[in-house]
């Protein structure tokens, strides 16, 4: 009876393949994570955004006065509103037209919203 012994690196190239490409998939991982974060902090900034606009049309529409500043510094610590007014034209006269923009940074991208509401002129305070 013969015994064969019968040696190769097989086993070690297999074992050394494996690792490398468990290294690049987790490399591919890490990218992918780090993207999904960056885009959930700029949907996150831009609800806060969003939130802090319509804060100040609602303030405005409901009492005829803005939010101070103290106050949307504590809600919305890293976001800027500011507020511009018009009058209406055309079909929209005797009411007003308010432009509340908000803006933020979210991560590297700058975040802006612009929202705006006709508001009985009579309102205002």
């Amino acid at each position: 009876m013969r015994v064969r012994n019968r040696k190769s690196g097989a086993i070690l190239i297999e074992i050394i393949t494996a690792m490398f490409l468990l290294g690049l998939m987790l490399a591919m991982l890490a990218v992918s994570l780090n993207g999904y974060g960056s885009f959930n902090d700029y949907l996150l900034t831009r609800q806060r955004c969003t939130a802090a606009a319509e804060a100040q049309l609602d303030s405005i529409a409901a009492t005829g006065a803005i939010i101070n500043d103290q106050t949307m510094k504590r809600l919305w610590p890293n976001v800027r509103t500011s507020i511009k007014k018009s009058d209406g034209a055309g079909q929209w006269k005797g009411l007003e037209l308010v432009i509340v923009s908000a803006e933020a940074k979210s991560r590297r991208k700058n975040v802006s919203i612009i929202l705006s509401r006709y508001i009985l002129a009579a309102q205002e305070q």
